[in-house]
């Protein structure tokens, strides 16, 4: 049980990497918040932990909407007492539009979910950290925050931005008993495609070029492995850095 007596915060967990990752960090011991806008499924999913013994609880939770962060993290204290982990797994695609076609309302749209929102709650939960000097966070990147032309200009501006957050987040606190890394999945069996509505042909076909030498795909608990590696004391010397799992993909 590497989370007994952990508190553990998941957005985006009602499917997916998230769903995978609250549902192992439950069956290792710690309780759960389970965020996400489909309060049904994270429900859903509140369920299937419980049902083996877990404890979590559902609630909706909109990132990109500060009273949600902050209704979250105080819900979960609340409940629980306190915050140990908090996993920023929300995040939306950006249908591959290129600089050129990109709007003002895509961009900030992107930027509110996949960077506003876990700068908003990694600011909600610090406090809490630095009075006790422990905590871990847990920023769920992509490959597209360390290339180029894995999606559109939109979504791979923001990943990167998660992973310098990371990085300035996990130096400036580390003497504080706080860790803060990311995974930078690369491409995972998950329903984030459900984002992508109307797809930009250009930015479709220039990132369509380098999907050509991915080795394969990987699944949701691939990732929640690695989530909980970095959550556990397993990797209490890690910090600041992010973790490439992509079979390979990018070492091209």
């Amino acid at each position: 049980m590497k989370l007994s007596g952990k508190v553990a915060v998941v957005t985006g967990a009602a499917s997916g990497m998230g769903k995978a990752i609250a549902e192992l960090y439950a069956a290792e011991g710690a309780k759960v918040a389970v965020a996400d806008l489909s309060v049904e499924n994270a429900g859903k999913v509140v369920e299937g932990i419980e049902a083996k013994g877990g404890t979590a609880f559902a609630i909706a939770s909109n990132v990109a909407k500060e009273e949600d962060v902050q209704r979250l993290i105080d819900e979960t204290v609340s409940r629980y007492g306190t915050v140990d982990i908090l996993v920023n797994n929300a995040g939306i695609m950006d249908n591959f539009v290129p600089a050129g076609d990109l709007t003002d309302e895509l961009w900030e749209k992107v930027f509110a979910v996949n960077t506003t929102g876990p700068m908003r709650t990694i600011r909600k939960v610090l406090p809490l950290f630095t009075e006790k000097k422990a905590g871990v966070i847990v920023n769920i990147a992509s490959a597209g925050g360390l290339f180029g032309s894995r999606a559109g200009a939109a979504y791979t501006a923001s990943k990167h931005a998660v992973i310098g957050l990371t990085k300035n987040v996990g130096f400036q606190y580390a003497q504080l008993g706080i860790r803060c890394n990311a995974i930078a999945p690369g491409a995972v069996q998950t329903n984030i495609g459900a984002s992508l509505t109307a797809v930009n042909p250009f930015g479709a076909e220039r990132a369509q070029i380098g999907m050509g030498i991915n080795p394969g795909m990987g699944q949701p608990e691939d990732i929640a492995n690695i989530a909980l590696f970095l959550a556990s004391d397993d990797s209490s010397f890690v910090n600041g850095t992010t973790i490439t799992a992509d079979a390979g993909w990018t070492a091209y």
